[in-house]
C-alpha cells in the first residue's frame, strides 16, 4: 500500500477530518461546513457490533419444495412424481419420514449439528402464482388482496432506525444485485446500500462524484440540494469503505464461484469488519424449473447447501456465529405432480431454511399433506408472516406489530 498516496475517506468523519486539513476534498469545500455542522450536531454514534443480524437469501423463481425436504415415505409423493421423485434410497434422512435431497449434503450437517432449522409447508390465504405478484406479497408481507408501498425490512428499518440519515455511520440494509428489493422499501429515507456480487464499483463512484460536483453550485442553504450532498457523501464513502474492506478481507473458508457464494462472502466480509448494519439481502436466482428440472434443480441446491455452509462456517471461524441469523424464502413452492416436460409448474407453500448458532428446534411446523389431485395445489400450514414476526421479535428484539399488520403467535426455531 502506498501510503503517500492521497486516499478518499472511508467514512463521514474520515471525511470531515480530511476536509479539515486539506487533504484533497477541495472541490467538495463549498458544502463541508454545512455537513460538518449537521454531523457535529447529531453527535454521530459509535458502531453496535454485537447487535444481531439478519441475512436473507431470496430463492428466486419459486423452489420445488417437495424435492428440497423430501417426504420419502409418502407413497403418494411417488405417485404424484413417477420420474421427478427423489428415490428412498438416494435422500440424506433426518428423521424416520423427512429427509433432504442428496445434492444439501452440507445442511444436512448443520441440521445434525443444530444449526439448521427447517419450517415446513409455509405459504399464505388465497395465493398467487404469478412470479412477479407473489414476490412482491412475501416482499411487503400484505395479503394477497392488497398491494403494499413498502417492504417489511423496510418498515422495519422505520420502526426502530428512524432518525435522518446523518445519524448513521453505516448503511441500514445492503444488498447484493442490480435492483434494490422491494423487501427494503420504506416510508422515510434510510442508507441502503446495494453492490454486485462480484467486481468494483469504480464506474458508479465516478457517476456520484459528478453528481456531488454538480451540487457545488448550489447555495448551501438549500434544503434540497443540502440532503442530496449528504446522501451523495454518504454513498460515496460507504462505496469506498465497502471496496477497501472487501480488498483487505481475509476469509477463513474456501468460497466456492458461484453467485450465491460470491454474494455470501461479500456479506462475511462486511460483517467481520464490524458494518454497523443490521440486514442483508442476498439472492439466487433459476428456481424457475418448468422442464428438465433434475439436474438443473440439483445443481441449485447443491449451490445453496455448500454456500449456506460455508459462510456459517467462515462466520465461525470469525468468532460471530452467535450474531448471525441466515433466512431463506422464495416466492412460492412447485404443483405437487410433476408436469409432463420432466419439471414442476408454479404452485403454492414450500419449506424455508433458518441457520445460525443460535436455532432452535431443527424440524418446525406440519409437513404438506399430499392428499390432492393432479395439478391441484398444497395447503399451507404455516403463514410465512408468523416466520417473519418471530425473527422480528426474538432475533431483532423488534415490536412485530409495527411491522406485520397481523398478529402472530411466534415459532420456535429460534
Amino acid at each position: 500500500m502506498n501510503d503517500s498516496a492521497p486516499r478518499f475517506p472511508l467514512t463521514r468523519r474520515e471525511f470531515l477530518r480530511n476536509s479539515a486539513g486539506g487533504l484533497g476534498l477541495l472541490a467538495f469545500s463549498s458544502f463541508v461546513p454545512a455537513f460538518l455542522t449537521r454531523a457535529t450536531a447529531a453527535q454521530v454514534p459509535g458502531a453496535e457490533r454485537d447487535r444481531s443480524i439478519l441475512v436473507l437469501v431470496q430463492l428466486a423463481g419459486g423452489n420445488d419444495g417437495l424435492n428440497t425436504v423430501v417426504p420419502f415415505t409418502n407413497d403418494q409423493y411417488y405417485k404424484l412424481r413417477p420420474k421427478l421423485a427423489i428415490p428412498a434410497k438416494e435422500v440424506i434422512r433426518l428423521d424416520d419420514a423427512t429427509g433432504l435431497h442428496p445434492s444439501m449434503g452440507e445442511m444436512s450437517e448443520l441440521w445434525k449439528e443444530g444449526q439448521l432449522s427447517i419450517v415446513q409447508n409455509v405459504g399464505y390465504p388465497n395465493p398467487n402464482r404469478s412470479h412477479f405478484r407473489s414476490t412482491e406479497i412475501w416482499e411487503t408481507a400484505t395479503d394477497s388482496d392488497e398491494t403494499g408501498s413498502s417492504g417489511w425490512i423496510g418498515r422495519y428499518l422505520d420502526a426502530e432506525c428512524a432518525g435522518s440519515p446523518q445519524n448513521k455511520t453505516g448503511p441500514d440494509a445492503i444488498h447484493i444485485g442490480d435492483e434494490m428489493p422491494q423487501s427494503c422499501q420504506a416510508e422515510i429515507p434510510h442508507n441502503i446500500f446495494g453492490m454486485p456480487a462480484r467486481g468494483g464499483m469504480r464506474k458508479s463512484s465516478d457517476g456520484v462524484i459528478s453528481l456531488l460536483e454538480g451540487t457545488n453550485s448550489i447555495g448551501e442553504n438549500d434544503g434540497n440540494a443540502s440532503y442530496l450532498q449528504h446522501t451523495l457523501m454518504d454513498a460515496l464513502v460507504t462505496e469506498r469503505r465497502v471496496n477497501d474492506i472487501l480488498e483487505k478481507y481475509k476469509p477463513m473458508a474456501q468460497y466456492d464461484k458461484n453467485g450465491l457464494a460470491q454474494s455470501l462472502k461479500r456479506v462475511a466480509a462486511l460483517i467481520a469488519a464490524g458494518m454497523e448494519t443490521r440486514v442483508y439481502f442476498v439472492r439466487q436466482s433459476g428456481y424457475d424449473t418448468h422442464s428438465g428440472q433434475a439436474n438443473k434443480h440439483s445443481r441449485l441446491l447443491s449451490e445453496l447447501s455448500s454456500s449456506l455452509a460455508t459462510f456459517q462456517k467462515d462466520l465461525k471461524k470469525h468468532g460471530l456465529q452467535d450474531q448471525v441469523l441466515t433466512m431463506t424464502f422464495s416466492e412460492f413452492g412447485r404443483r405437487p405432480n410433476e408436469n409432463a416436460s420432466a419439471g414442476t409448474d408454479h404452485g403454492t407453500a414450500a419449506p424455508l431454511f433458518v441457520m445460525g448458532n443460535r436455532v432452535q428446534n431443527t424440524l418446525v411446523g406440519q409437513a404438506p399433506d399430499l392428499s390432492v389431485k393432479k395439478n391441484q395445489d398444497l395447503t399451507y400450514s404455516t403463514d410465512f408472516r408468523q416466520v417473519y414476526s418471530t425473527v422480528l421479535k426474538k432475533w431483532m428484539q423488534a415490536d412485530p406489530s409495527k411491522v406485520i399488520s397481523h398478529p402472530f403467535t411466534p415459532l420456535n426455531f429460534v
